[in-house]
């Protein structure tokens, strides 16, 4: 018997030097999945909740157009481009096989146009029309893709189109994908496109259905995109927003017909059973006034920028505490939205998040009678 059980703890034993720290990984993660690779971030400050070869480096079809769609929305912000540009396809364009919007040589759409029908019907043409009127070419605007993969750290990324179709060399993992979702929500454009769920084109001739059934399926789903191909298999970077808790999933290479969805409700089930966004400081909330000198007004008040707040795991949410920073004065004119200092929170002695603190309202610079009686009431004080 002693005999025995020394065998079995033995074995034990061996079987644990070579995979006892896969077995606690997978315990350890309260979740099973059936994608090759998965991750769950939470939005506001990127920390990783749950993941499973996050780091693996994988086919992504269609997904790629969220990378295409950064590219655009910051060529929009920037002035570089405008939605409402009108964007003739190229024959270059008009060729690309996949799910499209069947571009003729020659027709002209608008920017907006090109930009809804990659977000909602993931047209790989709209993506190389897009493409070229930003960049030139569709090899320059890959190479701007592939510059910002680098920009934002991406160690298991790159790109050699801008739609998705497989390639040698085109490649990315769940957790770059998280990461370039995250930064995409900077940018409001890019979730109102991704969050269209019909869309009519041509004059209500061609209609787009957005192929994330999330949308339908899974409340406060508001963002993202789908991705197949034979070689990717299943693939969906997607966006859900609870009770002021904003959460990325990303699955990739779930064999299953819409596997893909289901699999992300699963982790989104996970994430929000687990964790809660505990607010500290809504949008606009005044945390303080600071002196105007030379100004029409004498003060200005400092507002939260956005709101303050972390993820925290439901019950365990104390030690928490917040330091302002403000400047005391700052001289006139003032635009309002200007930044005048910060909040910040911690917990414990670990800074968790932090917002900036701007001006209410914009105040004008003083013309020099009015601050020379200003300077005669703080002397004489009539």
């Amino acid at each position: 018997m002693r005999k025995g059980l020394a065998i079995v703890l033995a074995l034990m034993l061996v079987l644990g030097n070579i995979g006892f720290a896969n077995v606690r990984t997978v315990l350890g993660a309260e979740i099973e999945t059936d994608a090759a690779s998965a991750i769950l971030m939470d939005a506001a400050s990127g920390r990783v909740l749950y993941e499973k070869d996050s780091h693996k480096e994988l086919p992504p079809a269609s997904v790629t157009k969220l990378m295409t769609l950064l590219v655009a929305a910051e060529a929009v912000e920037s002035g570089k481009v405008k939605l409402t540009d009108k964007v003739t396809a190229s024959e270059n364009a008009s060729k690309l096989g996949g799910s499209q919007i069947y571009l003729e040589p020659g027709e002209t759409l608008t920017l907006e146009q090109l930009l809804i029908a990659i977000a909602v019907g993931s047209a790989n043409d709209g993506c190389v029309a897009v493409a070229e009127h930003i960049d030139g070419t569709h090899e320059a605007f890959v190479e701007e893709m592939n510059r910002k993969a680098q920009a934002l750290g991406l160690k298991n990324t790159h790109f050699v189109n801008a739609y998705g179709l497989p390639a040698e060399g085109h490649y990315t993992s769940a957790y770059d994908l998280a990461v370039i979702a995250r930064e995409t929500l900077k940018y409001p454009l890019i979730r109102k496109l991704t969050s269209i769920k019909e869309y009519d084109l041509r004059d209500g001739k061609f209609k787009l259905w957005n192929t994330n059934k999330l949308l339908w399926w899974y409340p406060g789903t508001d963002g993202f995109k789908t991705g197949w191909t034979n070689e990717a298999k299943y693939c969906l970077a997607s966006t859900v927003e609870r009770n002021g808790l904003r959460l990325i999933c990303v699955v990739m290479g779930v064999p299953q017909v819409r596997g893909h969805f289901a699999e992300s409700m699963k982790i989104y089930n996970y994430g929000f059973a687990k964790y809660q966004f505990k607010a500290f400081a809504p949008a606009g909330q005044k945390q303080g006034v600071v002196k105007v000198h030379k100004g029409v007004a004498d003060e200005v008040n400092a507002v939260t920028e956005k709101a303050l707040g972390a993820t925290t795991e439901k019950g365990n949410d104390k030690n928490f505490w917040v330091e302002t920073k403000l400047n005391p004065e700052i001289s006139a004119p003032i635009q309002k939205g200007q930044k005048l200092g910060e909040v910040l929170l911690y917990r414990n002695d670990v800074l968790q998040s932090s917002v900036n603190l701007i001006a209410e309202n914009s105040v004008a610079k003083a013309g020099l009678a009015d601050q020379m009686k200003r300077t005669l009431r703080g002397v004489i004080g009539y």
